[in-house]
């Protein structure tokens, strides 16, 4: 079964990967989150980082 995906650079939907104004048109769903994600505590952290910067926290 085909998914639907979406062009990053002119924001069109297809089924085919290769664009018409050709870009390569990726998956627009974003990832699936799981509780045992390995990489939660990087993200995390830049994310802490950039409230720093902002003066959130």
């Amino acid at each position: 079964m085909k998914h639907i995906l979406k062009c990053p650079q002119c924001g069109n939907y297809s089924l085919r990967t290769a664009c018409k104004c050709g870009g390569e048109a990726v998956s627009p769903q974003p990832p699936k989150y799981s509780p045992e994600d390995k990489y939660g505590k990087y993200r995390r952290e830049v994310k802490r980082e950039e409230w720093e910067k902002k003066g959130f926290v």
